[in-house]
């Protein structure tokens, strides 16, 4: 109840301070195991995903956003699960599996912070895709959240990972991320 007053909230903010446009949501199931992959600009970025979308998002946030207890648990309670920079721990992997099996939505930065569209992806939301068999949307959004400014997301069509669960091998995680980083991108260079 108060997830979804406080997401039709965010989405009155959000229509009020940016010219916001929201693309491909079709795309998006509305049930199963989901993982949306995201390029990253700003720490908007998460509340901004989810906002338009029917289901509950959960996300990894850095370890630091949990130290404030009252911040902590207000992320908490909106779906997020902290995670250490430098090294995701055992107990975080086993949480997102466990949210992917269990037929949650879960949205992942593969650049692992705010970067550069440049950057090379990292593996980890392959695997979780993999071993989870979760559909992988590609998320893109344009814009740098000046207020007043446009600002666009685009939820892109499912990425095919198939070819590539029958051995998880470190090449194969390679080129899924790879694959998986190019549907970001080509979503960007699109719009």
């Amino acid at each position: 109840m108060v997830y979804r007053f406080l997401r039709i909230l965010s989405r009155i903010l959000f229509r009020l301070l940016y010219r916001v446009k929201i693309e491909g949501l079709q795309h998006v199931p509305a049930r199963g195991p989901t993982l949306l992959c995201s390029n990253h600009i700003s720490v908007l970025d998460p509340p901004f995903i989810a906002t338009f979308l029917s289901r509950k998002v959960r996300f990894m946030a850095k370890a630091e956003l949990f130290e404030n207890p009252l911040f902590g648990r207000l992320i908490t309670y909106l779906g997020a699960f902290p995670v250490k920079r430098g090294g995701i721990s055992k107990e975080t992997v086993k949480l997102a599996l466990d949210l992917l099996r269990q037929g949650e939505l879960m949205c992942i930065f593969p650049e692992g912070t705010r970067q550069g569209s440049a950057v090379m992806g990292k593996k980890g939301a392959a695997s979780f895709a993999l071993k989870t068999g979760a559909t992988v949307i590609p998320v893109a959004i344009i814009g740098n959240y000046r207020l007043f400014r446009p600002l666009k997301i685009i939820y892109g069509e499912a990425v095919d990972l198939e070819e590539f669960r029958e051995t998880a091998s470190s090449e194969n995680l390679e080129k899924a991320t790879e694959k998986i980083m190019s549907s970001i991108r080509r979503l960007m260079d699109d719009h």
